[in-house]
């Protein structure tokens, strides 16, 4: 499968798209990303900026004490995240373990849910150790299940010793296997990748094997979503959007807890990659605690005081 005309499939050409990839001032991406961190936006906006936040959260839970009463009450909670006002949004989708898509979706179902997305970490989640043919059963058995988003991870191992064209293929096969059924999300796991332009190579790696998003991490390893390591993910599709018109979707997990580290995301998106991807089709947030910290920001915004932590549902 060649995407976009850019790879046609062989190690040479794949080295050759790379090779003109710029390097990542590394000290000027440090200062850029402080710089915007700074910004604050108007009181006006914050409702805007909650709401949109609220919009793009991939409400997630990825534990082995995982129930499926759990999961239930999660994607209860992504529909109506304040069951008192229906003008909250829904999330933008509900991210589970391959055994819990078939609740979530089923769930999602009967409660007027048929909009919210079932998300599926897939490819041996979050290590990646595993053969091929173990990750496209592992795909395939999400999307069977009723995913239609594969959040799927790539091999640092390959990708740290240079068997690119490795990675590259892996990411074709399940985009492959995702067809039209699923829109494919990639995770670097960039606090493994070390470098910046490690995390750049690896964006634009997935972004020519067809990935529709591209996600630093699986929550699992820290740092996570710095602020630095988004802004070279948000130029990355920029760039790409440039060369290709095709834009790609970005998701920044782990570490976002709250509002104001909600709020600096849609700043880092607004002016790094433009006003175009500040919404759910092109900007997601891995989070679980973040949607919470939302709500009663908004909450707030409409009575002047802090509601009680107790007010949310603890997820």
């Amino acid at each position: 499968m060649n995407f976009y005309g850019l790879v046609d499939g062989s190690e040479a050409s794949l080295k050759t798209y790379l090779s003109k990839l710029s390097g990542v001032d590394q000290v000027g991406a440090n200062a850029r990303a402080a710089m915007l961190a700074t910004r604050s936006i108007k009181t006006t906006s914050k409702r805007w900026a909650i709401d949109t936040a609220i919009s793009m959260v991939d409400l997630t839970t990825l534990e082995g004490a995982d129930t499926v009463g759990k999961v239930q009450a999660l994607c209860t909670k992504a529909v109506r995240p304040d069951p008192t006002d229906s003008s909250v949004p829904s999330v933008g989708a509900i991210c589970v373990y391959n055994d819990m898509v078939g609740v979530a979706r089923k769930h999602l179902d009967l409660i007027g849910g048929k909009h919210v997305p079932v998300a599926a970490v897939s490819t041996a989640f979050p290590s990646g150790r595993a053969s091929i043919e173990v990750k496209v059963l592992d795909t395939q058995d999400a999307i069977n299940a009723g995913a239609s988003e594969i959040d799927m991870v790539i091999d640092r191992g390959a990708f740290l010793e240079g068997r690119l064209i490795d990675v590259f293929n892996e990411i074709v096969t399940i985009r492959q296997v995702c067809g039209d059924k699923a829109h494919l999300k990639v995770i670097f796991e960039t606090g493994e990748l070390v470098t910046y332009d490690n995390v750049r190579k690896a964006s634009f790696l997935a972004m020519a094997a067809g990935a529709d998003f591209i996600k630093t991490s699986t929550g699992k390893v820290a740092p996570a979503a710095t602020a630095p390591v988004v802004l070279v993910m948000l130029e990355a599709v920029r760039d790409f959007y440039e060369m290709t018109q095709k834009r790609i979707g970005v998701k920044p997990a782990g570490g976002i807890r709250n509002t104001k580290d909600a709020i600096k995301q849609l700043v880092l998106v607004k002016e790094t990659a433009g006003e175009e991807w500040l919404n759910s089709k092109l900007f997601r947030i891995g989070a679980s605690a973040l949607l919470n910290d939302l709500l009663m920001q908004r909450m707030k915004m409409d009575n002047g005081y802090y509601a009680s932590p107790t007010y949310v549902s603890v997820d």
